[in-house]
């Protein structure tokens, strides 16, 4: 099975309880196939956790949902050991009970909710795919992904993500109102009685051999450079960037951000059929692999320039063709 075919059959089985939101499943995608995390950030009652445990059947993977509470604790989500008696011997030893971790989608349901403490242990379970307990390490399922949502309103008592711990996240994705078509069509499917059953297409063998897939995609160094210039342009202060960035960034985007254009490229031009990666592939996730490690500043905040403004503004800034970026004085300063 090829990973177009995948997300066809995929897209079936969903089309089938979600309405809309195209762009937000296609983007989850990516971050799957291309065995990354998402954020999706979106008010309540968007279908989100719908989404996420819906794609799950469809994945034939474990789901998990944790709703992340100022009193959670690191030992509520990754699990403990609990002494246990051998009914036999008599014996007493200690036993490890798995927390909700252990599966292989983990909804981190409003992550911004729970102490920094709680958040660092989900954010090494999802660098290192596995949790430490005392001094045993426990291997997390394969394939494993967090899919945290974050609530943009009420936003007191809350614990909002550092940048670098942002980083981690291959995508932040925004979800929005639906359109009046859609949200018409929902209102009719949810009130007619229960949600036609969700069959699965693909097996967590089949995701494995397609994230090897995604990363044997050929990409030009042609287009490694482009995703190079989009990145460096966003470092306030270093050479050849542009004026809009120094007037309205705190801080540009890391190495991780050239790493996950690339990937997130790749796994796009499968989506659509293609063999190799095109320019447009990764103009059409720079926004969401980019717009949660660009930091705006407050003049920004205060004029309403969001970081999705400034992708837009780097895109049509940047040279396409490889000769023009290579030649141009401003690139060869970025290129540095």
């Amino acid at each position: 099975m090829d990973l177009k075919t995948a997300y066809t059959q995929i897209n079936e089985q969903l089309s089938q309880v979600i309405v809309g939101q195209q762009e937000v499943v296609d983007q989850l995608l990516i971050s799957i196939f291309c065995k990354a995390h998402c954020i999706l950030e979106g008010v309540p009652g968007l279908a989100k956790t719908l989404l996420i445990s819906t794609l799950s059947r469809a994945m034939d993977l474990t789901f998990s949902r944790i709703q992340f509470t100022p009193d959670l604790m690191p030992a509520d989500i990754t699990g403990t050991d609990v002494m246990q008696e051998d009914k036999q011997t008599g014996r007493r030893s200690f036993q490890f009970i798995e927390g909700p971790l252990f599966a292989n989608i983990v909804l981190a349901d409003e992550i911004n909710r729970t102490p920094p403490k709680t958040q660092a242990a989900l954010l090494e379970a999802m660098q290192e795919r596995q949790t430490t307990v005392g001094r045993t390490r426990h291997t997390l399922p394969n394939p494993f992904f967090v899919l945290a949502t974050q609530n943009p309103i009420e936003q007191e008592g809350t614990y909002p993500l550092p940048e670098a711990q942002q980083d981690r996240f291959m995508f932040k994705i925004l979800v929005d109102y639906p359109h009046f078509d859609e949200e018409l069509e929902i209102a009719k499917r949810t009130t007619a009685g229960a949600l036609p059953e969700v069959k699965p297409v693909i097996t967590a063998e089949d995701i494995i051999k397609l994230q090897e897939s995604v990363l044997q995609t050929p990409i030009a160094d042609s287009i490694v450079r482009y995703c190079l210039a989009l990145v460096r342009q966003t470092r306030i202060g270093q050479d050849g960037v542009p004026d809009f960035v120094n007037q309205n960034v705190s801080w540009g985007a890391g190495p991780r951000a050239v790493q996950y254009l690339i990937l997130a490229a790749k796994a796009k031009a499968l989506l659509r059929g293609a063999s190799c990666v095109a320019i447009e592939d990764v103009q059409a996730v720079a926004k969401p692999v980019l717009r949660h490690r660009i930091l705006m500043n407050f003049t920004a905040q205060s004029e309403g320039v969001t970081s999705d403004d400034l992708t837009d503004k780097l895109i049509a800034a940047t040279p396409v063709s490889d000769d023009e970026l290579l030649n141009d004085p401003r690139m060869k300063k970025i290129f540095k």
